[in-house]
Parts: C-alpha cells; structure tokens; sequence
C-alpha cells in the first residue's frame, strides 16, 4: 500500500500562504514583521505563542527591536505540511488585529557550503569545530547530513561532493536563500557592488555569484526546485 504524501510542495505553500506575509526558504516558511518596539514586538510573541498552543504546532520565533521574525516548520515530517499553513494563517490574522506589517524584504536563511573530496574525512572535524549537530530527517540515508546550529541561531553548513581538485577556486561558498521575489534585486545589488555573475544557468533556483577575488555565493530561492 502507498503511504499517502503529507509533506507539501514549495509551490503548494506558496500558493496557500498570505503572500504579504510568508515566503518559502530553506523548506520553511518565513515572516518578518515591523513592530517598532520592543514591547508591541512581546506582544506579538505573546498572542503567537497562545495561537500556537491552541494549534498545539509551534514555530521558531525570534524577537528583536523592532521586529518579530517568524519560521514554521513540521519537524516530524521533514518538511511543510498542512499544520504549517494553518498556523501562518492564523499568526497572519494576529499580525492584521494588531495592525502590524510585514517586512518580506528582511527574509533570507544562509547556509555554509563546504566543497570537499573526501566528506568523511572533514566531517567530524566541522561538527566538532562549530559544536554543531547533524540535521534529523525523516527516512534521510545521506551518510553526512547537514550540520545545525543546536540553539537555532547560525547558518547551516552543508558538504558538496567534488569530483576532482579545484586549485583555481575557493572551496567554501555561501549559499543565501532569499524570497523568490527579491532574488533578482539582491542579485543586481551583488553586481553593482563589484560582483560578478559566474552562472545563470539554474536560475531561479540559484544564480553564481563572485567577488573580485573569486569567492563564490549563490543566491537561492525555492523556485525550479519542485
């Protein structure tokens, strides 16, 4: 018997979430909101963490002067399903009561990609170093999954297999996830600020930048991903 799918597309988010709040990245979705204060800010944490008790679903909430960044994620799925849409909607009618905004060019998620011949080799060492932990997936084989921060504030730091040596290049890149939307201006900034595009070719999934010395950073979206 096939087990049904409960994971939802990007695509399938995307088209289900307020569109002036929420954006996918990195297999979440995200909002921002300008509370300007602290103390409405905490008021806006207060009335999510209710929302989400009654929901019994919670989302990672980070709070700052002046705004209240929001992430949701169904972690025993691996992925997004349809707790996470409710739980947008319904923290997207508390942003409206209390008349707070969205700040959807503030969004983006990093990720640490670490080129590497031998993953096995500098595995150990990365976890080590970053007092990181692997990332847990559900039915996930990937013998060195991608390495967390414990307390849910740094990048993610990921490994891509490379096939032979590159001494022409660097060997670690940053990948920043952005909304699909502003992934174009972010890209045309990254060029007018000396930059250079070294590949187009997967876009909008992501597009190869560099500096002047050759450092590479891909801006990324959820797009051509599905």
């Amino acid at each position: 018997m096939t087990t049904p799918r409960t994971t939802l597309t990007a695509t399938e988010v995307s088209a289900q979430v307020d569109a002036r709040h929420w954006r996918v990245l990195l297999n979440r979705v995200h909002a921002a909101f300008r509370t300007g204060s602290f103390e409405r800010g905490l008021e806006l944490v207060t009335r999510i963490a209710a929302v989400a008790d009654r929901l019994d679903h919670h989302p990672d909430v980070h709070l700052t002067y002046p705004r209240v960044q929001v992430s949701v994620l169904t972690h025993d799925a691996g992925g997004l399903t349809a707790k996470d849409v409710a739980l947008a909607a319904a923290i997207s009618a508390v942003a409206d009561e209390l008349g707070l905004d969205a700040e959807v060019p503030v969004l983006s998620a990093l990720e640490v990609a670490i080129d590497a011949l031998d993953i096995p080799a500098v595995y150990p060492f990365w976890r080590a170093v970053l007092g990181y932990v692997p990332e847990e997936l559900p039915e996930a084989d990937d013998p060195s999954p991608a390495l967390l921060d414990p307390a849910g504030l740094g990048p993610a730091v990921w490994f891509q297999q490379m096939d032979a040596p590159r001494p022409q290049r660097n060997r670690i890149h940053l990948d920043v996830t952005v909304p699909h939307d502003v992934a174009d201006e972010r890209v045309a900034a990254a060029l007018a600020a000396g930059g250079h595009l070294v590949s187009d070719e997967r876009a909008p999934a992501f597009w190869v930048l560099a500096d002047a010395e050759g450092n590479e950073a891909c801006v990324c979206t959820w797009q051509a991903r599905d």
